[in-house]
C-alpha cells in the first residue's frame, strides 16, 4: 500500500474535503503534488500503478495519473477506472506530448510535465471537482473539448485536417453541442474555453 497524505495529519479521519489521489512513479514530483495541495483536498499518494490501484475507491474524486510507469501505466489505470465504473474526473500527466492516440483514452484533462506552479495544479483539480457536478453528457463533451485543445496546441493544421479521428472528432463535438446548446448557457466561462485551449 502507499503513503497516505491526507489534510489534518491523520490517516483515516473522515472529511468532507474533495479527495485527490496522486499517482506517480516519480516520488519526489508525487510528494510535491501532494504538498501543493494538501491544505485544500484529502489527498492519496501512490508510486506506481499498481498501488494507485490499491488507492483507488468510489470515494476518490480527482486523479492525477502519470501515463508512463513500469510496472503498471496510467493507460492500465484508467481502464480500470472505467471498468470498476468509478465516477472520478482524471487528469492525464505526462512529459508526452499529446497525439492522436489520446482520442481512445477517457481522460478529462492532459497536462504536460513539469508541471512547475501549485497554482497550474489546482486550477485543473478545481476545474475537474466542478465537471463532477455536470450531467454524463456534459461530462462527455468536456472531454472531446479537452482532446481537441491538446491536440490544436499540438499539431499542425495539415496533419489536423489529414486525420480521420480528428475529423471525427469534431463531429461528435458538434453533435454534442447540438444537444446540449440550451444548457451550455449555463457553463462556467472556463470550461467553454476548454473547447478552444486548455493547454498553457
Amino acid at each position: 500500500m502507499s503513503e497516505s497524505v491526507q489534510s489534518g495529519g491523520e490517516i483515516g479521519a473522515e472529511s468532507d474535503e474533495p479527495t485527490v489521489l496522486i499517482v506517480d512513479d516519480e516520488q519526489p514530483i508525487t510528494d510535491a503534488y501532494a504538498q501543493w495541495l494538501e491544505n485544500d483536498y484529502e489527498v492519496r499518494t501512490a508510486y506506481s500503478g499498481s498501488e494507485a490501484l490499491d488507492e483507488l475507491d468510489d470515494t476518490v474524486d480527482v486523479v492525477l495519473l502519470d501515463r508512463r510507469m513500469p510496472d503498471l501505466s496510467g493507460e492500465d489505470v484508467l481502464t480500470e477506472i472505467h471498468e470498476q465504473d468509478l465516477g472520478c474526473r482524471v487528469a492525464l500527466v505526462s512529459a508526452v506530448e499529446p497525439d492522436f492516440d489520446i482520442l481512445e483514452l477517457g481522460f478529462d484533462a492532459y497536462l504536460e510535465k513539469p508541471v512547475s506552479e501549485a497554482d497550474e495544479l489546482r486550477e485543473t483539480v478545481e476545474t475537474l471537482l466542478r465537471r463532477t457536478t455536470y450531467d454524463s453528457q456534459m461530462q462527455q463533451f468536456l472531454s472531446l473539448a479537452t482532446k481537441k485543445a491538446a491536440l490544436e496546441a499540438k499539431k499542425s493544421r495539415e496533419d489536423l485536417e489529414a486525420n480521420e479521428e480528428y475529423a471525427k472528432l469534431q463531429s461528435q463535438l458538434a453533435e454534442l453541442r447540438e444537444h446540449l446548446s440550451s444548457t451550455a448557457t449555463g457553463l462556467d466561462d472556463e470550461d467553454l474555453r476548454a473547447e478552444f485551449h486548455e493547454g498553457r
